[in-house]
């Protein structure tokens, strides 16, 4: 996607807005066996302080409020860079020719667009106004304010989208979150609860990735038109060779991306884009017509543009779903147009001449990618055996990385794929294998009985 690339140093922000302490804290090393402690912590520190103000504030639903910016940004400030569609910080205050929810919170709070975009208190603070004021809007009482489930309206409207499926789709997400729980990176958790919002009109919207309009040219894609202003009608493959794939990440949200490439004045779209928990896949633009990815006209005319949500700068959202099914998508379109399947052919944005843009970026994987491209798709599992309750599960492989979570001696886990790292001693020998079993989740191969001496055979490397 064409987005602004500069990063600038993590902000420092002083007084009660400082939050960089509660989102950025090293994890004490502990021996790949120890156990980790149980349960998740309360949220605490400046930016759970900051939700509880603008929940307060405007009498918004608390856990609403963080599952939307979970959405949005995983509840990352991204160090001040906007999105693709001009979207600022953990919430995604936009200001572009469709969205306006910056300029609204400026006047509803009385900040400045400076420090709604840059201070992560503020930024919480301005998304809350924008939603009470849509509350406001379709005369939500004192009383109805507090259920959760009447909320759905503003949160659709707060996404942006011009068409109805993409806007059920941004609402429909925030509360799938509301539903299932999630906990972030950056420390703040929001448990599970039984939801049944009231979709009023979007009820009947299709629903994109379900019984909704489905893409022509590849089965397990929805199909979301991109804006005619934002490609080229052709006839591909007789018009123009397909000779690459190009890979992307979206700077921004599933359903944002989707949105976006339906704005006329955005000036870029996509063939495809996946969604980072669960692998599901739009189409914007017809494989024969030419999509505005890349940047240069001649690889447009030639490749097809596949966006992958998140941001380049956070691990999080690089899932293996994500991969997964990206990669069977890749796969095929590789079949189809005789690609190789090899990184001379499929490609990241970063490489295409002239590039002034990073992603997919340094967390991007393309060992394990290309290996799922090329067939190699096993998952294997493995069971824990530890002489303490539980086994460390690490965000890299090696016991340097932070511990992230545990896993109880005796569980079965699924194995993802397997990299080499700190060499580790266990129960099952010695070995510099470390196992994936989900995403940034690494524990040691010492520690798991795979049936095999080390590397599975049918599962791919990281």
């Amino acid at each position: 996607m064409t987005v602004r690339t500069s990063r600038r140093g993590r902000l420092l922000l002083g007084g009660l807005l400082t939050l960089t302490t509660a989102l950025a804290g090293p994890v004490a090393a502990m021996s790949p066996a120890a156990a980790a402690p149980t349960g998740t912590p309360a949220s605490a520190g400046p930016l759970a302080a900051a939700f509880d103000t603008a929940a307060a504030r405007y009498d918004v639903p608390r856990d609403l409020l963080v599952a939307l910016g979970y959405a949005e940004s995983r509840l990352d400030m991204h160090s001040g860079a906007p999105s693709a569609a001009g979207g600022h910080g953990l919430m995604h205050l936009a200001s572009n020719t469709q969205v306006h929810t910056l300029e609204e919170a400026a006047t509803l709070t009385r900040l400045t667009r400076a420090a709604l975009r840059a201070e992560p208190a503020a930024n919480v603070l301005g998304a809350a106004a924008v939603l009470r004021s849509y509350a406001d809007q379709v005369g939500l009482t004192a009383a109805a304010r507090d259920d959760v489930n009447g909320w759905y309206g503003p949160v659709a409207r707060y996404g942006g989208a011009s068409d109805a499926s993409v806007a059920r789709l941004y609402a429909d997400t925030v509360y799938d979150l509301l539903r299932v729980g999630f906990t972030s990176t950056r420390g703040e958790a929001v448990a599970g609860r039984p939801v049944a919002p009231r979709r009023g009109g979007l009820e009947r919207a299709g629903v994109l990735g379900g019984f909704g309009t489905l893409s022509t040219d590849y089965g397990p894609a929805a199909w979301a038109p991109a804006s005619t202003s934002n490609y080229t009608v052709a006839s591909r493959p007789g018009s123009h060779p397909v000779t690459r794939i190009v890979i992307h990440m979206t700077q921004g949200s599933y359903a944002g991306a989707v949105s976006w490439f339906q704005n006329p004045a955005a000036q870029a779209s996509a063939h495809y884009t996946f969604r980072s928990s669960d692998g599901a896949v739009t189409q914007s633009v017809r494989e024969k017509d030419i999509a505005w990815h890349a940047g240069n006209w001649t690889y447009n005319t030639q490749s097809i543009g596949i966006e992958h949500e998140g941001y380049v700068d956070n691990p999080a959202w690089f899932t293996d779903a994500m991969y997964r099914a990206s990669a069977t998508l890749t796969r095929s379109l590789a079949t189809k147009y005789g690609i190789p399947k090899d990184r001379a052919h499929i490609i990241a944005h970063a490489e295409v001449p002239g590039a002034t843009h990073t992603d997919p970026g340094p967390n991007w994987n393309w060992t394990y990618y290309l290996q799922l491209v090329n067939g190699i798709t096993g998952i294997g599992s493995g069971t824990v055996n530890t002489e303490a309750s539980s086994l460390n599960v690490r965000s890299g492989p090696g016991a340097s990385y932070p511990v992230v979570g545990s896993v109880a001696d005796g569980a079965t886990v699924a194995i993802y794929c397997q990299a080499v790292g700190s060499t580790v001693t266990g129960p099952y020998g010695t070995t510099s294998v470390w196992n994936r079993i989900g995403t940034n989740r690494y524990v040691s191969d010492a520690y798991l009985l795979t049936g095999y001496d080390g590397y599975i055979p049918t599962v791919p490397r990281c």
